[in-house]
């Protein structure tokens, strides 16, 4: 899978512009042809300080051309022309590729990701 991600940087007004993005981008984005998963991070703090990031979109499609196909989409051009309209400057896009697993509990002793 592909993922197109959206990182909105914090305001002086983050719950403004939570509420456009929430509002004006969101409906448009998740009606993109192909999109297959959306997954939204909100940032709950950072070691010692608040960090600059206010979320974290991510639009999952099966394959880097599906996801170009979807921007360059009506749907996709219209998503990209208002998230411009409220965040161009406090907005980055950029593509990854996705890669998921499970990591087995391994119990209270053997933490996860350590080989024992």
């Amino acid at each position: 899978m592909h993922k197109l991600v959206l990182v909105l940087r914090r305001t002086a007004d983050p719950e403004a512009l939570e509420r456009q993005w929430s509002e004006r981008f969101v409906p448009l984005a998740e009606r993109m042809p192909g999109l297959r998963r959306v997954v939204v991070g909100r940032t709950a703090g950072a070691p010692g300080s608040i960090p600059n990031i206010l979320l974290i979109h991510e639009l999952l499609f099966d394959d880097l051309e599906s996801l170009r196909r979807a921007m360059t989409s009506p749907e996709g051009q219209q998503a990209g022309r208002a998230l411009m309209s409220f965040a161009a400057d406090r907005s980055e896009l950029f593509f990854a590729e996705h890669l998921e697993m499970e990591v087995p509990d391994r119990g209270p002793d053997h933490p996860a990701g350590i080989p024992s």
